[in-house]
């Protein structure tokens, strides 16, 4: 009851003194003892996780066949139930059977892989790009198809935790938010200043390795507002993990406001 009284106290505190941001609340965020997906924000995390329920099907019928096998062989083939040696013999039948059923679950499987592995790949006519840069360790981003000729750029640092406010998350948290549009079509060019980086947002079912002197790119469509995390998902030095990625989606008439006020400042 205590805790509880203190954690109000804290918030109330909080709204009044700091700059308090509410949107953690809804944040889509790893958890604490999770072992589930995030909350889908993209039509390609949404069938990443069908397919995953598909697969989860197949596996624990598998899972389950093969266990009561194996339980069947240890009862009725061991030393206690017969003290004489059991004599195998070949079942052409049952060699089909294993080896037509098989094929048959793997296409099963592969089908609805294709489709998904296709639309990953997909790239729709964009409304604009987005451009990824990594360093170590921070990442850079720039909006280079909305500012004149010489883009609207800037870089992403880790917040430390001396700057933290009430609502933001540790090790999560950077200075520079990216801005995105829901309901948009975004390419995202995503490459490496120095070593192997990877952009990593799970609730969008992304994550693109960025390689020094290659330019990879995936296609995003954010379907509602909020905020997503992610991290860097390649090994890439000491401070590997301290490279955060928040991003914010918004509606357009607030990301063209956004927009605004970014080139306002940079002149």
């Amino acid at each position: 009851m205590s805790m509880s009284i203190t954690i109000l106290i804290l918030l109330v505190l909080g709204s009044i003194t700091v700059n308090f941001d509410l949107s953690f609340i809804a944040a889509d965020v790893a958890e604490a003892w999770g072992v589930s997906f995030q909350d889908p924000a993209t039509p390609i995390m949404e069938g990443i996780i069908d397919f995953h329920d598909h697969l989860m099907f197949f596996l624990t019928a598998i899972a389950v066949f093969i266990t009561w096998v194996i339980g069947r062989c240890l009862a009725f083939y061991n030393e206690d139930v017969n003290k004489k040696a059991q004599m195998f013999t070949h079942s052409t039948s049952l060699e089909i059977v294993w080896t037509i059923v098989p094929a048959l679950i793997l296409l099963v499987i592969a089908v609805p892989s294709f489709a998904l592995l296709f639309s990953l790949d997909e790239q729709l006519a964009p409304a604009f790009t987005l451009k990824v840069v990594g360093h170590q360790w921070y990442w850079s981003y720039e909006y280079s198809d909305h500012y004149a000729l010489k883009g609207l750029n800037f870089d992403s640092y880790m917040l430390p935790t001396d700057d933290l406010v009430i609502g933001n998350l540790r090790l999560l948290e950077v200075d520079n938010r990216i801005v995105l549009p829901t309901d948009t079509h975004i390419r995202i060019i995503v490459t490496a200043a120095d070593v192997l980086h990877s952009w990593a947002v799970p609730s969008f079912g992304i994550k693109v390795d960025a390689c020094p002197g290659r330019l990879n790119q995936c296609s995003l469509y954010v379907k509602r507002e909020g905020v997503y995390y992610g991290q860097c998902s390649e090994i890439c030095g000491v401070n590997h993990g301290f490279m955060p990625i928040v991003v914010r989606a918004v509606n357009e008439e607030r990301f063209f406001s956004w927009l605004n006020s970014q080139i306002n400042i940079e002149d």
